[in-house]
């Protein structure tokens, strides 16, 4: 049974980091290509990062190239999203997601960038 769960959120000031986790279960994250999404209450869903099953190709959102990084943990099969530089438009829910034949999303964790 594929499973994803996501940690890692809370409330920064501007300029603040963190650091996301999604524990995935059911399958191995270096074997499929995964990513991180992020929504806005009112919006579409909207691709952060992702990172390919063989770890060569990661993709970044032009919003996020230079302050997020994706990564992961083929040992404790982990996917993380180290997040620098946070300003208010990051605010938002953060999902990871697998696709093995149909689209798997996780609970999703809150991101809120405020002064």
């Amino acid at each position: 049974q594929v499973q994803l769960v996501e940690s890692g959120g809370g409330s920064v000031q501007p300029g603040g980091s963190l650091r996301l986790t999604c524990a995935a279960s059911g399958f191995s994250v270096s074997s499929h290509n995964m990513g991180w999404y992020r929504q806005i209450p009112g919006k579409q869903r909207e691709p952060v990062a992702s990172m390919s099953s063989d770890g060569e190709t990661i993709l970044y959102a032009n919003s996020v190239k230079g302050r997020f990084t994706i990564s992961r943990d083929n040992g404790q099969n982990l996917l993380h999203l180290q997040m620098n530089s946070l300003n208010p438009e990051d605010t938002a829910v953060y999902y990871c997601c697998v696709r093995i034949r149909s689209l798997y999303w996780g609970q999703g964790t809150q991101v809120s960038v405020s002064s």
